[in-house]
């Protein structure tokens, strides 16, 4: 009986059990019929501004438009495909839990950092107002408080918004205001320079690329400029080349040497070759050709070459030009030398010297000159420099530059392993199959024991 009911009940169950309900018919498109579709085509008449926005441009004609109006898409085409699909919500208003959750605890952890900031202020304060003769030191120990007091604020102001969701994703996107903090490392020759000529650099009958590594023996002889105008008329110009990247070993910093300076050399759209070892000496060079050149193990040299215009097609007095930068003179020893076997003069040729400190800028506020062309080489030490610098009168071939060796900060930290621990007396039958760390090892046998016959032997 019990197992004909057991049969029955999922039989009655069947039969007690409800019809389906028929799926309702609906004409409303699904989900991802709605996504919206890029059309890679442009349209025909006005595209729709959010087509040419940068925050949510995803058509590629879009991109190309906005990168050629100088406003390129920020960030990925995914990001600006899901801001475009997405609700327009604020992103701290965004409905995730957990993120709103860590927002109140930022902003709680952001609140003692302003209070943090509060505080020390206020300490800054006490200290200014603090007569200076209760201080051991004097005033210098109370500036180095508060410069201690200042470097401590910076620090919590970056610690206060370094965690913030909006900061961090104004830096992901590429927003970020990075113009107040400029790199002091590597100093401007000029702030600005709008380039108005095309520039072109041939050394030896060879073109040479901006920013090419030539060897000494070619750049010893001066090169020959290109120099195409773009409008009409006969214009006079000034010729600079510097180099920035010449060690200072007294103040661990870098200066500049004037390398040319030729002033009153005229330039047409129909005439632009400028050749500057044809220059006449006496019209137009201030400061004479110095070949390029690298000390040893000095990193490489930048040669910056400058096409200035001369206010008004005037000419600028040569004579005041080296009385400013070509006040120095050295003795060649290779044509003192060449000179003595010479029948025709004994006395040693006067060289200029390069003129170390030398200031673009200055050149052209004193002169109102107007930077319009600009082109550079680099150059390194080989073999071919001490020659170069030899021929040129040009001290310092024998000098060699090394990097300063940087020790760690971290602590020294004692041997350990099997070998650290066996390092004593009571090991020392296990020494000649250890590699010893302290003193001097000797797997190899170079500790010399003595015999009793009074003989060496290693081992």
């Amino acid at each position: 009986m019990s197992s004909c009911r057991q049969a029955a009940r999922p039989l009655a169950k069947c039969l007690r059990h409800d019809a389906l309900q028929l799926r309702p018919f609906t004409t409303t498109p699904s989900a991802p019929a709605e996504v919206y579709k890029v059309v890679r085509d442009r349209p025909e008449g006005t595209p729709d501004p959010l087509e040419l926005d940068p925050n949510t441009a995803v058509a590629p004609w879009a991109e190309k438009d906005l990168w050629k109006a100088g406003t390129p898409p920020v960030g990925s085409r995914r990001r600006r495909y899901a801001i475009r699909t997405s609700q327009n919500l604020p992103f701290e208003q965004l409905p995730y839990q957990a993120f709103q959750e860590a927002r109140k605890i930022l902003a709680l952890d952001r609140q003692k950092k302003v209070e943090a900031i509060a505080a020390e202020v206020e300490k800054m304060r006490k200290i200014r107002e603090t007569d200076v003769a209760l201080f051991r030191g004097g005033e210098k120990k109370r500036e180095m408080k508060l410069e201690s007091i200042r470097r401590h604020i910076e620090h919590l102001k970056i610690q206060a918004d370094i965690n913030d969701p909006a900061v961090k994703r104004r830096f992901e996107d590429g927003l970020g205001d990075m113009t107040h903090q400029p790199v002091p490392h590597h100093p401007d020759i000029l702030p600005k320079l709008t380039p108005k000529y095309d520039v072109e650099l041939h050394f030896r009958r060879s073109k040479i690329p901006a920013g090419k590594i030539l060897p000494s023996n070619l750049t010893e002889v001066a090169p020959r400029l290109r120099v195409q105008p773009f409008d009409a008329g006969e214009r006079l110009v000034t010729v600079v080349i510097v180099d920035p990247d010449v060690p200072d070993t007294e103040s661990d910093a870098f200066s500049k040497r004037c390398h040319f300076l030729a002033a009153n050399i005229p330039v047409s759209p129909t005439d632009p070759s400028l050749p500057l070892g044809r220059l006449n000496r006496d019209a137009h060079i201030a400061v004479p050709y110095l070949p390029a050149f690298a000390q040893k193990g000095a990193p490489y040299h930048r040669l910056a070459i400058f096409i200035l215009d001369q206010p008004g097609n005037k000419p600028l007095d040569i004579a005041a030009l080296r009385a400013q930068y070509n006040k120095k003179t050295v003795t060649d020893e290779s044509s003192s030398s060449s000179a003595s076997t010479s029948t025709s003069s004994s006395s040693a040729v006067a060289a200029p010297a390069p003129a170390t400190g030398f200031s673009l800028k200055s050149l052209r506020d004193k002169f109102a000159l107007t930077p319009t062309g600009f082109t550079l080489f680099r150059t390194v030490w080989d073999e071919h420099t001490a020659d170069v610098m030899h021929r040129a009168g040009v001290p310092g071939a024998d000098v060699e530059f090394r990097p300063n060796r940087v020790y760690s900060m971290k602590p020294p930290k004692a041997p350990r392993g099997w070998e650290a621990k066996r390092q004593g007396p009571k090991y020392r039958h296990l020494w000649k199959y250890t590699k010893r760390i302290r003193g001097l090892s000797n797997a190899k046998g170079w500790i010399v024991k003595k015999r009793a016959d009074g003989n060496g032997k290693r081992g």
